[in-house]
């Protein structure tokens, strides 16, 4: 399978299976474009293509067909899919070791985002709680003996609003930290906050311990002050924009994101991405709001081809800018991630949990309180492989849309919940969050093309022999 596109006046070809992407001239492209169903390039080009490229010579055909065919021989187009058979495809692990939590510490928050897939915080429960001390810390002994050998275990302190509950963020990784020797285990913490209760404090903790920190910020004033008012109705920009700067400031090269979302209301997007940066936020990711059909806020299918111009103007604006690191146009072109991850994605439900301030556990934070997906909870140790193992089976394979999908081994198959969430199924792909994906992997690929000035890229790592030796999931 090969995809061709265009995009920020490049002509580009992707090599699905063998990972290469080549920056073609217009003939080519044209050429390509014809042959994007075939399977492969013959010995000459048949007559039928041939009569659909008439404003080329014979000669331009011949010679550009023959380049073509070179790269077909060196395995860098129409290349075979080595996975394509489900039985060798299911030979990933069904039942891979718990490696990351999403640690519910608060079903509380000072926020009412009116996007809120949380239900403002209480995740529909209608309870608002904040998670104790001895739930957290069951939840670190559970997940040390669900890791099993493998040495790094992720945490993101969650909400609700994380900040609400800094006792138990603290007494948390203070714990965890004092396990780490004697079960020869790493811990490495994230956290997820609005900004309103960031203190000097605060900001010092968070940067002396998170290896990671996502600010929730959706843009401009504006924007963010409609869509994020505070639990009294007031906006909340004012206060968290120069709490996140001075946070960011001390942070040196730890990691850290700027997080909006966009809505319907704000299909004009790029301006937010550029506001933010505008605000010293390097590392931006705004994110399109997803829902069931009848949610007014959720990006519907007539809403893409603005939003697909939307994400045309924002690589244009980026092109060329060092300053500016936009989540959704990061492609890695020449490696890229080991093949359970390129076949699997994010692995909630199996490598992936998430636990509630009872201390009960689902696959992940958009499962919180669908009883169906109740996997067990922490003080009883209770574990649901049946549950786990419909997760685990999850792969571009299995999915029906990703099979003949071009973009499949970037995207890994999407998201589960965004699935469910729409379409009542997990295996079933959520359509229009597939071509917004396409669409940002397209304007990615060819930022890379623009940047590298590249002819074409190498093969992309689809090995997984030795997947586990890799410092992400060791």
């Amino acid at each position: 399978m090969i995809h061709t596109f265009t995009a920020l006046g490049q002509y580009l070809v992707a090599d699905v299976n063998s990972g290469a992407v080549h920056v073609l001239d217009r003939m080519s492209y044209d050429l390509l474009s014809l042959l994007e169903k075939e399977e492969t390039m013959g010995e000459t080009c048949p007559r039928e293509i041939r009569e659909r490229l008439t404003q080329y010579s014979d000669q331009e055909v011949d010679e550009t067909w023959e380049e073509l065919r070179s790269l077909q021989e060196a395995g860098l187009l129409f290349s075979s899919d080595d996975y394509l058979d489900p039985e060798a495809a299911m030979e990933l692990p069904k039942q891979a070791v718990v490696k990351a939590l999403c640690l519910h510490v608060s079903h509380d928050c000072n926020l009412r985002c009116r996007y809120c897939f949380a239900s403002t915080g209480d995740f529909g429960t209608g309870h608002r709680m904040t998670m104790d001390f001895e739930t957290a810390k069951q939840a670190i002994d559970w997940v040390v003996k669900k890791s099993g050998k493998r040495r790094n275990i992720e945490v993101d302190f969650f909400g609700g609003e994380p900040l609400m509950a800094m006792d138990t963020v603290k007494k948390t990784v203070e714990y965890a930290r004092s396990l780490e020797k004697e079960h020869d285990k790493v811990f490495r913490f994230t956290i997820t906050t609005n900004g309103m209760l960031l203190s000097d404090e605060n900001i010092d903790y968070i940067n002396r311990e998170m290896s990671n920190v996502v600010l929730s910020l959706d843009g401009r004033k504006d924007v963010n002050d409609h869509m994020r008012p505070t639990a009294g109705g007031k906006g909340s920009y004012d206060v968290i924009v120069p709490k996140f700067q001075k946070l960011v400031a001390g942070r040196g090269t730890k990691d850290y994101y700027a997080r909006g979302t966009f809505t319907r209301e704000n299909l004009d997007f790029a301006q937010d991405v550029m506001h933010l940066a505008s605000l010293g936020f390097r590392h931006v990711s705004v994110e399109p709001a997803s829902g069931p059909l009848d949610d007014p806020f959720a990006i519907k299918e007539e809403d893409l081809d603005q939003v697909d111009a939307e994400y045309e103007k924002l690589a244009r604006e980026l092109m060329g800018r060092k300053d500016v690191n936009f989540f959704h146009f990061n492609v890695d072109l020449a490696q890229g991630p080991c093949v359970i991850k390129r076949l699997r994605g994010c692995g909630a439900g199996c490598e992936y949990v998430a636990i509630t301030p009872d201390g009960d556990i689902y696959p992940c934070h958009q499962f919180v309180g669908k009883e169906e997906y109740r996997m067990g909870n922490v003080f009883d140790g209770s574990f649901d492989m049946d549950i786990s193992g419909q997760f685990a089976k999850q792969n571009i394979y299995t999915r029906p849309a990703c099979r003949e999908c071009w973009a499949r081994f970037y995207c890994s198959g999407g998201c589960s919940a965004s699935n469910l969430l729409v379409n009542g199924d997990i295996s079933l792909s959520n359509e229009v969050a597939c071509k917004m994906e396409r669409k940002r992997l397209e304007c990615a690929i060819a930022l890379k093309a623009i940047a590298a000035g590249m002819g074409e890229t190498g093969n992309t790592n689809r090995n997984y022999t030795d997947c586990n030796q890799c410092e992400s999931c060791r």
